[in-house]
C-alpha cells in the first residue's frame, strides 16, 4: 500500500486533465510539479470561465485548508481594505445572519479561522480536520467576500469602520445644544488601530514605507490611520469592494488530504461557474444603493501596484507623542533585483543579513551596540511584498543618532566587503534556516501559512504559485556561492551602492507639540447623529431569526469522532535522571529539555534567575568567545532556550519554579545537542560588563514592548497575582516587578555590578546541579539511547552550597491601572477557581466559549468597540475577563458585571449548543506539532495532571448541557465581582474611568 494516498488520488485525478487539456469541472489544469519541501505535489489551475487561479497542494496532511486572497493595494489610509476584511464576514445573501465569521468560531471544528490585510493583499484562510467542515466553511467564507450583506446593511459600515457618537455633556453644563454639540469616533477598526498606532514601530514602520515607497501602495498605511479612517464614505467603501472582490481577481488555494474532485466540484457549481457569476452579478446590482456607480466600479477594475522607481531619503524625521524610551531609527534597503520574484537574492539578503545583525555577536549588530547609540538592534527581511526590503531598528535611539547609525553600518559592511564575511557565520545561518523549514513548525496550520507563502510571489506573476514554496535548489545553490564572493558582492549592490534606501527618525515629543487635533468633533446636526447610533444599536441588538440561522451548515456531535490517541509520555526512571520519553515522530529532528529545580532559591534571587537564563549564550564560556559560541550554536542548534517558569500544582498555595535549557538538533548532531547547552551552563563567564548591560537595556525594551502589543496578557498576568503565589513568583520572574527590577538595575548598574556578577556565578553553582533534575527527550529510540550514551550525567553533580527557602509572600488583593503610551486599553479581572471555592471541569470549557462568541463579542466588541474581547477558563486553574484594544474602560467592566445574569437566561435551540460542542471538542483534538506536544506534556506532568485528565475534559465537554451552563451564572457573576482587575492603557483612558484604580506610571 502507498504511504502517499493523498497524493496519489491527487494524481490520478488531475494529470490526465493535463495531458488531454480538457476541463475538470470548469478548471484547466496548467501544470504540476512536486515540492519534496513539503511532501506535496502542486496543481497550478485556472477556472475558465471566472478566471480565478487556483493552486492545491496535495500531500498526507488531516489539517486540511483553503483560503481566497484578492490583491488590494489601497490608495489613500483610510483602511478601506482592512475595514472591508471585517465587513464582509458580518453576513451574507446566502447566510443572512448578523456574525457568520463568529458562527462559524462557535460551531465548526476549526483549527484556524481568521483574515487578514496586507499592504497589498487581504486573505482569507481556514482549516480543519474534517473535510465536510472544511466545505462548511469555504460555503460561508466565499459567499461573504462574493457576496457581503455590506450592500444592503450601512450599519456594518458604520459598525466595523466608524460612526460618530455624541459625547456626554460635561458635568453641570446644562443641554448641549445642536450647533455646538461634539461627537466621538467609534469603530471596531478605528479602535483597532489607534492601539496598533500607539506602538511606535508600527508609526516607524509606516514612516518607513512612505519614504521607500512613496509613489505606490506601500506608501499607504493598509489598516487604516485613525487621522484618516473618518474620510471613507459608504460609496467608496461599496465600491472599493466592487473593483477588488471579484474570481477574477482572486487566489485560491487548497492545501492538504482532500477529495480533490469533490473540492472542486463545489467550487465550480456553487461560486465560479457562469450561471452562478450571472446570478450573483445581478443580485448585487439590485441590491446597491446606486447599480450605476457600481457598474462604473466594476469597469474601472481594481487599483494597480507600480513598481517604484529607486529613491533616496536621506533622513526624514517622525514625531509621535510617547515616551523617551520608545525613540527609534529605521534603516530600510530595497534588496532589488527583480523583487519579490528574485528567490535567490531575497533568500540570500536573509541569510546575509542574519548573519550581519541576527545576535548580539553579529559584527554589524555588535558594531552599533559597542558605539552606544541606543537599546538594541533588530533587523528582518520583508519579503512579502513586490520589492521586499532590508529593516535595521535601532531601538531606545539616542538623541540625534540617525545618520551616525547609517555611517557606522555602512562603514562596517564596507570592512566585510573588502576583508570578506567571516563564512563559519553564514554557514550557520544557512544550517539553522535549514533547520527550521525541516521542522515545519509554524505555531499555527501549515497549510495557512503555505496559502500566505505562496502570494509572496504569486501575487506579483502568475506563472510564480509556487516560486516561493520550493526553497531547496536555492539553498544548496547558495552553500555553493560561500566559495565565491557572492555575499559579498550581494552586500555591496543592496548596502554600499543603493539606490533605494531611506533613513527615519522617529522622535517622541509630548502630545501638545504633534499639533493633533483631539478625538472630539463638533457636529451641526446632532439630531441626526442620534438617528443614526440608534439604528445602528437597533441592528446590533436585533436577534438573528430562526430562518437566518438555519441557513448555516453545521456539523454535529456525531461528525465528531473518537479523542485523538496521542503517543503516550513515558517516565523513565531507569535513566541517569528520570527522564521524560516522548515517542513523537519528528522527521528526523531531536529535542531536548533539562528542567532544573529552583525550589532552593529564595523568592528575592528570582529576578536574578531571569537575568541569569537571560545571559546564556550571549557571554562568552571558557572554551569559547562570545562570537564563536553564538556562530557554533547557530551551526550546530536549532534552536537553545533558556527560561524560569512556573508550574502551578494541585494545591493552588505552592508554586514550582524551573529553570528550563530547551534545545532542539538534527538526529545527525546529537552529540552537539548534548555538549553545547552543558558548556553554557556550565562554563558561562560573567565578565563582560558592557555586554550584560546591554542584554539587560534589551531584555527592559522587549518587555516594554509586550506591554504595548500584547497588553492583555500582561493585565492577565498580573491580575492573577493578586490572588495566586505562582503567578506572584511568574511576576517575579517575568512581569511588571521583573520589569521594575530591570528599570533599578540598569538605573545603578554601575554601582551594582560587582554585587550582580558574583550573584549570578552563586546562582551559576547552585542551580546547574543534579539535585532535583528532570529530563524530557524526544526522538527516535536509538537516539534515545544514543543521548544518554553521549551524555551521561552531562558533568553534573549533586548540589553542595546551602539551600534557600522559596518563600512566597501572600498575594495581595488589589487593583491596579498601568500608564502606558496608548489611546487604548487592555483590561483583566483574573482569578483562581480554587481561591473562591468555584469547582471547575469541562463544563466551564463550553461556559469559556458561549460568553466569549454569544454574549462579550456583542457586548464589548460590538456595541463597545473594543477590537478584542473573551472569557477564560483554564481547567482548574484560571477563570478571567479580558478586554482587548479597548476604548473606554467602565463601559466594558459594567457589562462584564452583567454576564453571569445572561448566562442565566441561556437558553439556546439544540443546533446552536451542538455548535458550541462540536467547537470546544475540536479544541482537545487540534493536531499539535511534535515540539509544542511535548512541551504540553511535559507541563501536565509537573503540574501533577492526572493521568487521563484531559480525556476526563473531554468527555465532561461532551456531556454539558444548556442547564448545567446556566447553573454556573452565580461563579461567574462572582468572578465578575470578585476577580481583580488589572488595566494597560492610556492617561486619558485610564483617569476616564469611575473605578477605584491604583494608578502607576509603568514606563517612567
Amino acid at each position: 500500500m502507498s504511504d502517499t494516498p493523498a497524493r496519489d488520488r491527487a494524481a490520478a485525478l488531475l494529470k490526465p486533465a493535463i495531458e488531454s487539456g480538457e476541463t475538470l469541472h470548469g478548471f484547466v489544469v496548467e501544470r504540476t510539479e512536486s515540492i519534496p519541501e513539503l511532501d506535496a505535489d502542486a496543481y497550478v489551475l485556472r477556472h475558465v470561465g471566472s478566471r480565478a487561479r487556483l493552486l492545491y497542494l496535495a500531500c498526507e496532511d488531516e489539517n486540511k485548508a483553503f483560503a481566497i486572497g484578492f490583491k488590494t493595494p489601497p490608495t489613500d489610509s483610510t483602511g478601506v481594505f482592512h475595514i472591508l476584511e471585517h465587513s464582509v464576514l458580518c453576513g451574507s445573501a446566502k447566510f443572512p445572519v448578523k456574525e457568520p465569521f463568529v458562527d462559524l468560531i462557535k460551531s465548526s471544528m476549526q483549527t484556524f479561522l481568521n483574515a487578514m490585510t496586507y499592504p497589498d493583499k487581504t486573505v482569507y484562510p481556514v482549516a480543519t480536520t474534517n473535510e465536510q467542515d472544511l466545505l462548511n466553511l469555504m460555503d460561508v467564507y466565499l459567499d461573504a467576500v462574493l457576496n457581503p450583506a455590506i450592500y444592503t446593511k450601512p450599519t456594518i459600515f458604520q459598525q466595523e469602520g466608524w460612526h460618530l457618537e455624541l459625547d456626554e455633556p460635561a458635568e453641570g453644563g446644562g443641554a448641549t445644544s445642536a450647533d455646538v454639540a461634539t461627537a466621538h469616533v467609534n469603530g471596531v477598526v478605528y479602535n483597532e488601530m489607534k492601539g496598533a498606532l500607539s506602538d511606535p514601530t508600527s508609526v516607524l514602520d509606516d514612516a518607513v514605507n512612505e519614504a521607500l515607497f512613496p509613489d505606490t501602495a506601500y506608501s499607504c498605511e493598509s489598516g487604516g490611520d485613525p487621522k484618516h479612517i473618518p474620510e471613507l464614505t459608504y460609496q467608496h467603501f461599496l465600491d472599493t469592494h466592487a473593483r477588488h472582490y471579484n474570481l477574477a481577481n482572486s487566489y485560491i488555494t487548497l492545501y492538504g488530504d482532500l477529495d480533490a474532485d469533490r473540492v472542486l466540484g463545489f467550487l465550480d457549481e456553487r461560486y465560479l461557474c457562469d450561471e452562478v457569476r450571472a446570478r450573483d452579478a445581478e443580485a448585487r446590482r439590485a441590491a446597491a444603493p446606486d447599480a450605476a456607480e457600481l457598474d462604473r466600479a466594476v469597469a474601472a477594475g481594481p487599483n494597480p501596484l507600480p513598481w517604484q522607481r529607486p529613491v533616496v531619503c536621506e533622513y526624514a524625521r517622525r514625531e509621535m507623542p510617547t515616551t523617551p524610551e520608545n525613540a527609534l531609527v529605521g534603516l530600510a534597503y530595497v534588496l532589488g533585483g527583480r523583487g519579490a520574484l528574485d528567490r535567490k537574492r531575497v533568500i540570500g539578503a536573509d541569510i546575509l543579513f542574519e548573519a550581519l545583525l541576527g545576535s548580539n555577536e553579529a559584527p554589524v549588530k555588535k558594531a552599533i551596540l559597542s558605539a552606544g547609540l541606543g537599546g538594541n538592534v533588530l533587523s528582518y527581511t520583508e519579503a512579502s511584498v513586490q520589492q521586499p526590503y532590508e529593516m535595521i531598528v535601532l531601538q531606545g535611539a539616542h538623541e540625534n543618532v540617525a545618520r551616525e547609525l547609517r555611517r557606522l553600518v555602512e562603514d562596517e559592511c564596507l570592512r566585510l566587503v573588502g576583508e570578506g564575511i567571516p563564512r563559519n557565520r553564514l554557514e550557520a545561518v544557512i544550517s539553522s534556516n535549514e533547520f527550521d523549514l525541516r521542522q515545519r513548525d509554524y505555531g499555527t496550520a501549515d497549510g495557512v501559512v503555505i496559502a500566505c507563502d505562496a502570494l509572496s510571489t504569486w501575487l506579483y506573476d502568475d506563472d510564480a504559485a509556487t516560486l516561493a514554496l520550493g526553497y531547496g535548489p536555492v539553498y544548496a545553490e547558495l552553500r555553493r556561492e560561500l566559495d565565491g564572493s557572492y555575499f559579498e558582492d550581494l552586500l555591496r549592490e543592496i548596502v554600499l551602492e543603493s539606490d533605494h534606501f531611506a533613513l527615519v527618525d522617529l522622535v517622541p515629543v509630548e502630545a501638545a507639540d504633534t499639533g493633533e487635533a483631539g478625538t472630539s468633533v463638533e457636529v451641526a446636526d446632532a439630531a441626526q447623529v442620534e438617528a443614526n447610533v440608534a439604528a445602528l444599536r437597533a441592528a446590533q441588538e436585533a436577534e438573528d431569526t430562526p430562518e437566518a440561522r438555519a441557513t448555516l451548515p453545521r456539523l454535529h456531535v456525531a461528525d465528531i469522532g473518537p479523542a485523538r490517541p496521542e503517543p503516550a509520555l513515558t517516565v523513565d526512571t531507569t535513566a541517569p535522571f528520570t527522564c521524560l520519553k516522548h515517542d513523537i515522530p519528528t522527521r528526523g529532528l531531536a529535542y531536548a529539555v533539562w528542567y532544573f529545580d529552583l525550589a532552593h532559591v529564595s523568592f528575592a534571587e528570582l529576578p536574578y534567575v531571569s537575568v541569569l537564563a537571560g545571559l546564556m549564550q550571549q557571554l562568552a564560556t571558557e572554551r569559547r568567545s562570545a562570537a564563536e559560541l553564538d556562530s557554533y550554536i547557530t551551526a550546530n542548534l536549532g534552536f537553545l532556550s533558556f527560561s524560569a517558569t512556573v508550574f502551578p500544582q494541585p494545591d493552588w498555595r505552592l508554586a514550582r519554579p524551573k529553570l528550563q535549557v530547551a534545545a532542539g538538533a538534527l538526529s545527525e548532531k546529537l552529540d552537539r545537542l548534548v555538549d553545547i547547552p552543558r558548556e553554557v551552563w556550565a562554563e558561562t563567564l560573567f565578565d563582560d560588563e558592557a555586554r550584560v548591560r546591554d542584554v539587560l537595556a534589551q531584555q527592559k525594551i522587549g518587555l516594554e514592548q509586550a506591554f504595548l502589543n500584547a497588553g492583555h496578557q500582561a493585565a492577565l498576568s498580573r491580575a492573577m497575582s493578586y490572588v495566586s503565589p505562582a503567578a506572584v513568583v511568574s511576576q517575579q520572574l517575568g512581569g511588571v516587578d521583573y520589569y521594575r527590577f530591570l528599570r533599578d538595575m540598569l538605573e545603578h548598574f554601575d554601582e551594582r555590578w560587582d554585587d550582580l556578577a558574583a550573584r549570578l556565578r552563586d546562582l551559576q553553582a547552585r542551580i546547574f546541579t543534579s539535585s532535583g533534575l528532570t529530563v524530557s527527550f524526544t526522538g527516535t529510540d536509538e537516539d534515545y539511547a544514543r543521548f544518554w550514551q553521549l551524555g551521561g550525567d552531562f558533568g553534573l553533580a549533586p548540589r553542595t552550597a546551602p539551600a534557600k527557602e522559596l518563600m512566597v509572600p501572600w498575594p495581595e488583593s488589589k487593583s491596579e491601572a498601568f500608564v502606558i503610551p496608548s489611546d487604548v486599553c487592555f483590561a483583566a479581572r483574573a482569578t483562581d477557581p480554587r481561591v473562591l471555592g468555584v469547582p471547575a471541569n469541562g463544563t466551564w470549557s463550553v461556559a469559556s466559549q458561549v460568553l466569549s462568541y454569544d454574549y462579550l463579542w456583542n457586548e464589548v466588541r460590538v456595541k463597545g468597540g473594543a477590537y478584542g474581547c473573551g472569557f477564560r477558563a483554564q481547567a482548574d486553574r484560571q477563570l478571567a475577563f479580558y478586554t482587548y484594544r479597548d476604548p473606554a474602560i467602565d463601559p466594558s467592566q459594567e457589562r462584564i458585571a452583567r454576564a453571569g445574569e445572561w448566562l442565566a437566561d441561556f437558553d439556546p435551540d439544540q443546533d446552536a449548543f451542538e455548535g458550541f460542542i462540536v467547537s470546544c471538542t475540536a479544541g482537545f483534538d487540534a493536531p499539535l506539532k511534535p515540539y509544542a506536544l511535548m512541551k504540553r506534556q511535559d507541563g501536565e506532568f509537573f503540574a501533577r495532571r492526572p493521568a487521563g485528565w484531559r480525556e476526563e475534559l473531554r468527555s465532561q465537554v461532551l456531556a454539558a448541557t444548556p442547564k448545567g451552563l446556566r447553573a454556573l451564572a452565580p461563579e461567574v457573576t462572582r468572578v465578575a465581582a470578585e476577580a481583580p482587575l488589572c488595566v494597560f492603557g492610556g492617561r486619558s483612558v485610564i483617569e476616564a474611568s469611575q473605578l477605584d484604580l491604583n494608578v502607576v506610571d509603568l514606563l517612567g
